[in-house]
């Protein structure tokens, strides 16, 4: 996403990689302008916004039991694991610090190829994880007022979430703060209710069965149990796409997404530590009931709570997922716009009006929609789109630790490079990504593949054309 962030708007690549405008239209003028008028906390909003405090409800049935019970210990190796990449972000922002993200980092440190097939496959995960979190959004919903369909609630969390990222990115951000802190406060509220059950009941499994196992250890269910977890961070990323448009320069960016990631972290290690300490069932008994691990957050804290917290926690999860929603499709449209501005994608996308991206919001939030509603009308739609979110972004990621190894080893271009920041850091964040790659499920494979085929053949019809830019 080199430029220092100075001057009256930011500055497009000339087609070279190197992030310079080069006076040749090239998403220079008022195509390439984006307000400037974040801070580091509106970025820490967006991130954890998307990653959602509470995002191990869902999955900390399925971790529990996969882990033999072990789930807080999941979660602090995930932070680690993940912590390889948000290192490898801050690197890339301060060489890039430009809306396309891993679309920039890729073309600087990589090459033009490399470059659109990483901003593509992070299209496919930009595009369809708000259309997940509006789809869960709408299932809880129906959950709590069963005479509206779900499809209904999905809609409306659309249309209220893309009026707020049209009408500008501080504005979505100061909404996004009071929803952010109504899902901390209800957060809070389950860890005194838990400690307070803890205290005065005690817990239904061993005090440090979260990080041993409330059986036999097992190093390799941990290890797997992680490559699902790692998932419930996606989103901080999303904040390098907004580094055209903070106050304070790539540095405020960087120092944002490791913040973020070690937030998020912590919060999830908290939580479920908790839960699994009120969890009245064994892991093992988690694993032979697997219908029952998906509400397995709430069946803990409605036996040992009370309803009161339960429902309270599902709605704050509903409304939270429809702005973990307004925060993705928000970094979608700085994908596509960067994206347009270099001439990758049509570049009506890169037209913006008042410094918004208004376009490439909606042409997101188009993409969006028809998905959410799609799978909002089968039995099987979130789990259909949970499938295939993943695989673009761990793609993605892949392609950024290459960069880093590409701009600091290969190139040299910032100097003698560092064995452990631009070597070691990299090469174990792209074998973690890879291994979740590999362990992801065959329709996630699938359509990773063909999304990648897709892409390969928009960038093979792009480069046959040698007169004319592409999409011009």
């Amino acid at each position: 996403m080199t430029g220092t962030g100075t001057g009256p708007g930011p500055r497009s690549g000339s087609g070279n990689g190197n992030g310079a405008g080069s006076g040749n239209g090239n998403g220079t003028g008022p195509h390439a302008r984006l307000r400037r008028s974040l801070g580091f906390r509106d970025l820490v909003v967006y991130g954890l916004l998307f990653i959602a405090p509470m995002a191990p409800v869902g999955v900390f049935g399925t971790l529990d039991a996969e882990s033999h019970g072990a789930v807080a210990l999941v979660y602090l190796v995930a932070t680690v694991a993940m912590a390889f990449t948000a290192y490898s972000y801050a690197q890339m922002v301060r060489v890039a610090p430009m809306a396309g993200s891993v679309f920039a980092y890729a073309r600087k440190g990589l090459g033009e190829g490399p470059g659109f097939v990483a901003g593509w496959m992070a299209m496919l995960d930009y595009l369809l994880i708000p259309a997940v979190a509006y789809l869960f959004s709408g299932i809880a919903m129906e959950a709590l007022v069963p005479a509206v369909d779900r499809w209904v609630w999905t809609a409306l969390a659309v249309v209220v979430t893309t009026l707020l990222n049209l009408w500008g990115v501080r504005a979505a951000a100061r909404v996004g703060l009071v929803v952010l802190a109504m899902e901390l406060v209800v957060l809070l509220v389950f860890v005194v209710a838990a400690a307070r059950v803890l205290v005065t009941e005690g817990a239904r499994r061993g005090w440090a069965s979260p990080l041993t196992g409330d059986g036999d250890f097992v190093p390799a269910a941990v290890l797997g149990a992680v490559s699902v977890a790692v998932l419930s961070y996606l989103g901080f990323d999303a904040i390098a796409s907004f580094a055209e448009e903070v106050t304070g320069g790539s540095l405020q960016v960087a120092r944002a997404v490791l913040f973020c990631l070690g937030l998020a972290g912590t919060l999830f290690v908290v939580q479920t530590y908790l839960v699994a300490l009120l969890e009245p069932v064994s892991s093992a008994q988690l694993a032979a009931d697997p219908r029952g691990q998906g509400s397995a957050f709430y069946d803990a804290v409605d036996a040992s709570v009370g309803r009161w917290l339960h429902d309270l926690v599902a709605a704050s999860k509903a409304i939270g997922a429809a702005f973990a929603a307004l925060a993705g499709q928000a970094a979608a449209g700085r994908l596509l716009f960067a994206m347009g501005r270099d001439r990758r994608l049509p570049r009506s996308l890169s037209r913006t009006d008042g410094g918004v991206p208004r376009v490439a919001l909606l042409v997101s939030a188009g993409v969006t929609t028809a998905a959410a509603l799609w799978a909002a009308r089968r039995a099987d739609g979130l789990e259909l789109l949970v499938s295939v979110v993943d695989i673009g972004a761990l793609t993605a990621f892949t392609l950024l630790h290459a960069s880093v190894v590409g701009w600091f080893v290969v190139r040299r271009a910032a100097g003698p490079p560092s064995w452990w920041r631009h070597g070691l850091v990299p090469a174990l964040g792209a074998a973690v990504t890879v291994a979740v790659i590999v362990a992801a499920s065959p329709t996630a494979q699938a359509v990773g593949a063909v999304w990648l085929a897709v892409g390969l053949l928009v960038l093979m019809a792009q480069r046959g054309r040698r007169e004319a830019p592409p999409f011009a």
